[in-house]
């Protein structure tokens, strides 16, 4: 059986419970609210759909600290961001929208390179060029179809 500290009264997990926006600060207090009836951790869990160990860790949590551990702590918790958007300053807008150096066209992996040599930086993600495309309105390129029937006569003429 598992001890559940009083911090709240019955009524007040119960409500928090019911009156909870996000699912799971609602989840938890549900948790709390059935181990408080003296329901065991079986049963809780089976209604949660929490696995043992987590639902050990809230009511551990819960126990310790009171209301303000219930809920998704991942929000909030200071740690930086772990994806790092670089914005797009208008010199790599300008160098984008001429040719890149090799010719051809100007693929994710290109945008990048140039992103991280004028930004300074050792590197900048793939997904940085790709960002910096559509935020200059460019959408993916395609090269021309490298088969000729693929290409109609005109295509054919112009190319040649």
């Amino acid at each position: 059986m598992a001890r559940v500290v009083e911090h709240l009264g019955l009524e007040v997990v119960r409500a928090g419970d019911r009156g909870s926006e996000d699912a799971m600060p609602a989840r938890h207090y549900q948790l709390i609210w059935l181990l408080a009836q003296r329901r065991n951790c079986m049963e809780g869990t089976a209604l949660t759909r929490f696995v043992r160990r987590l639902a050990g860790r809230v009511l551990e949590r819960y126990n310790r600290f009171g209301r303000p551990c219930l809920g998704d702590r991942r929000r909030g918790n200071g740690a930086a961001a772990t994806v790092r958007t670089v914005p797009v300053p208008d010199h790599v807008r300008e160098r984008l929208m001429s040719p890149p150096d090799d010719g051809g066209v100007w693929s994710a992996q290109k945008g990048a390179a140039v992103m991280a040599v004028e930004l300074g930086l050792a590197s900048v993600a793939e997904q940085r060029g790709r960002e910096a495309r559509h935020a200059i309105g460019w959408r993916l390129q395609h090269p021309r179809p490298r088969h000729a029937r693929v290409a109609t006569p005109d295509e054919q003429d112009a190319f040649k």
